[in-house]
């Protein structure tokens, strides 16, 4: 199985999760140090949710798709099994262990009837950490570079590196199995570590490719990944 795109150290994989990662398995040295993904939680949003929030402007045509229909268990048990630690946005819509270290992301975002925080499940040895940072609509934190949202359930590249640095120093290699725009990739890539998404809507592996190339790494980290037989 060729990459759709490969480069720097960093992989993406069109295709299903749970299709790609039994791949993945089946291939003994294909395994990762962390596990960091923001899966499904089957509350609809990719079925156009947002339109109907907007109140400063309008709000962001996605589309609809029903890839958020249901939470996608299977997966994220296998991608759990192929990675050492993990760091699992939305765990609280999955059944997953007990946990020491939660992650707690504060949106910040006001008055309306999106989440006022976001979880995330680990099996970290640390204590619950929390994270404020603006992230509601056009409204984004003050004095940070404003990212341009292509994914109606992306998260800003400040949280995922935010969740990164929180592993452990010896993590080098990351697995997105619902990579979306890519964001994982970008924040893995910029803190010098080897990545892989798996993505199956085909634009959003196209938009990730190009946030990806839009930044060069030192020549130390331009390593190649194996390829699947």
């Amino acid at each position: 199985m060729k990459p759709y795109y490969e480069q720097s150290g960093v992989a993406i994989y069109h295709g299903s999760a749970l299709c790609v990662l039994d791949e993945f398995d089946g291939h003994r040295a294909q395994r990762f140090d962390l596990l960091l993904t923001d899966p499904p939680y089957g509350i609809g949003e990719a079925a156009g949710k947002n339109k109907s929030r907007g109140n400063i402007a309008v709000a962001k045509d996605y589309g609809a798709a029903t890839w958020d229909d249901r939470p996608s268990h299977e997966a994220i048990s296998l991608a759990r099994r192929l990675s050492r630690f993990a760091i699992i946005f939305g765990g609280n819509y999955y059944e997953l262990p007990p946990a020491r270290c939660w992650l707690v992301w504060d949106k910040d975002n006001g008055a309306n009837d999106f989440a006022d925080c976001e979880l995330a499940w680990t099996n970290l040895d640390k204590a619950v950490r929390r994270l404020t940072y603006r992230w509601a609509g056009m409204l984004q934190e003050p004095g940070c570079q404003r990212e341009f949202r292509e994914h109606p359930t992306q998260k800003p590249e400040a949280v995922m590196r935010w969740a990164l640095m929180l592993a452990p120093s010896e993590v080098s290699t990351v697995l997105d199995p619902f990579m979306g725009s890519g964001t994982t990739l970008v924040a893995a890539k910029r803190l010098g570590k080897q990545a892989v998404g798996i993505e199956r809507e085909e634009r959003y592996c196209e938009i990730a490719a190009e946030r990806l190339q839009q930044d060069a790494l030192p020549l130390e980290f331009q390593t190649t990944l194996p390829e699947l037989a």
